[in-house]
């Protein structure tokens, strides 16, 4: 009898206890992740991150595309064939591909359980990494800048190079690097005073207290001019060229990219103060209309 009514008790349990929902783990490692669909049945994919989903337009009728919160509901009107889909976090530009492909499910097969995607363990240690595993944990002082494997400066201009020159899918991920905003009108006149060549803001980066700046730099004269760090103006922790001359205006040659790191500000605020040029007729006493007239009629 009461071996009966531990049974029954555990019958009940197993009754009132919800059931949890399943969750497939994905880790990315840098490989495109299998994400197969079933027609007309909805299948999420939790990334915790703010990502933008693209989506090729050979499957943008048949394929329903929604993302809140970090996560991204998948709903297939029609059968589609294996497709990628490029999930861009917002934040860092880092990517991660999904392999999708869409069939009518079969009878009596369930519904896809949702999918968690994760930081894979096999990783290798880069340009994100604060601290390597098994290191001593940081003393109190340090907490809030942790020790990195690489310098924050030069982690930072190898991010805005493969942005602006790179392909997009092989863009390194930086975990912490944020997007700025930018003056696009800012005037970088004083940048390189002794050189003839004319600077433009791209885009900028921050990691930590230091600031990427990416900078245009178009020689606007003839013949070829050296590249030096020295003749930059401003209060600049790193400066880089991403070529070392400029050839004549009109070449393929005329243009690169200067990569400035501030620390602790943007680049408007370390750049020097524009000086006006000192004008000395301004201080000339100005003549009155008919003063000098009536002089004259006084003389005579």
């Amino acid at each position: 009898m009461k071996s009966r009514l531990l049974v029954w008790l555990g019958m009940l349990a197993c009754v009132l206890v919800p059931m949890a929902h399943a969750v497939e783990i994905m880790h990315w490692e840098r490989l495109p992740l299998a994400v197969p669909l079933q027609v007309g049945e909805e299948r999420i994919v939790f990334v915790d991150r703010n990502v933008r989903v693209g989506v090729p337009a050979s499957v943008g009728d048949r394929l329903r595309v929604q993302s809140a919160g970090g996560a991204i509901y998948l709903r297939a009107s029609e059968p589609i064939e294996p497709t990628r889909l490029q999930l861009q976090d917002a934040d860092s530009g880092a990517l991660i591909l999904l392999d999708i492909a869409a069939e009518p499910a079969q009878d009596g097969e369930p519904p896809l359980e949702p999918v968690r995607i994760v930081e894979g363990n096999a990783t290798p240690q880069r340009y994100g990494q604060a601290q390597a595993p098994g290191a001593a944990a940081p003393a109190p002082d340090q907490a809030r800048s942790p020790r990195r494997e690489t310098p924050v400066a030069v982690v930072l201009t190898r991010y805005a190079a493969q942005n602006l020159y790179a392909p997009l899918r092989t863009v390194e991920p930086v975990p912490g690097i944020m997007r700025v905003n930018l003056r696009r009108d800012l005037s970088l006149d004083t940048l390189l005073p002794t050189l003839p060549v004319h600077a433009e803001a791209l885009a900028a980066w921050r990691l930590e207290d230091q600031w990427v700046t990416a900078v245009r730099l178009t020689h606007t004269g003839s013949g070829w001019i050296d590249l030096d760090p020295r003749a930059l103006q401003g209060d600049f922790l790193t400066a880089t060229f991403q070529h070392p001359t400029l050839g004549p205006r009109g070449t393929p040659e005329d243009t690169t990219v200067l990569y400035l790191v501030t620390r602790g500000r943007g680049l408007p605020q370390s750049l020097l103060p524009a000086v006006h040029r000192f004008d000395p007729t301004a201080l000339l006493p100005q003549a009155v209309p008919g003063h000098d007239d009536k002089e004259a009629g006084d003389a005579q």
